[in-house]
């Protein structure tokens, strides 16, 4: 009689885990092509960086407002605001790898990169069921010091220090979407906006610091 009971539970839990990861996935690719539009007009008019002080507040304050609002309608509008923002602010790195020797390359050996390496994780993941929670503590240590870099790279200005950081970023980013699609499986996740967000912006770091590193490799 227990294990009766116990099938439509089942059912149901994976039937819940099934519609938030199908739907993470379908607005996470919405999102990659709002921000690669946002990107191609922004490097097509050559539109200039915004400044640090816009970038952070765009960058942070839009992803808040996504986060303060994930559980309504304008969740949506903030999160392909966000990844409008970031799009646009990629335009101008990528006319800058453009204008040096083997830019397209550089960029596109960047983007292949990105998306290899997120599907090898999510496949990961998503074939082994495996949890990932246990990367946590992990994730922390790693935040601290990317922390410590950041600050010291913005005094030093350390070619060195910046590969290094690049490469943290794409391992901390990497551990976030491991265990982003893990908490999605298990039940720890059931907001496919939350869930989106964390995604998106590990792609977009790994994206960058590919960038960095392929092309600090180069110069």
């Amino acid at each position: 009689m227990r294990y009766q009971n116990s099938i439509p539970h089942t059912q149901t839990g994976e039937l819940a885990t099934n519609k938030v990861l199908r739907n993470t996935y379908m607005l996470l690719g919405l999102t990659l092509v709002m921000a690669s539009l946002a990107a191609g007009v922004s490097a097509m008019m050559n539109l200039p960086r915004p400044g640090l002080i816009i970038t952070l507040v765009g960058f942070y304050g839009l992803m808040y407002l996504t986060e303060r609002n994930r559980d309504s309608g304008l969740g949506l509008l903030f999160i392909f605001a966000f990844t409008a923002f970031t799009g646009y602010t990629i335009g101008p790195i990528i006319n800058h790898y453009l204008s040096t020797a083997n830019g397209t390359e550089t960029v596109m050996l960047a983007l292949g990169g990105t998306a290899l390496t997120f599907l090898s994780l999510s496949a990961y993941v998503l074939t082994t069921k495996k949890d990932m929670s246990f990367l946590g503590c992990m994730m922390m240590a790693g935040f601290v010091v990317l922390l410590v870099g950041i600050v010291a790279n913005i005094f030093f200005q350390l070619p060195a220090l910046s590969q290094a950081l690049s490469a943290l970023f794409i391992l901390f980013s990497s551990g976030a979407i491991l265990m982003q699609t893990s908490a999605i499986i298990h039940g720890g996740e059931r907001n496919y906006i939350s869930a989106t967000v964390t995604l998106y912006v590990s792609i977009f770091n790994i994206f960058l610091s590919l960038l960095s590193l392929i092309g600090l490799s180069r110069d």
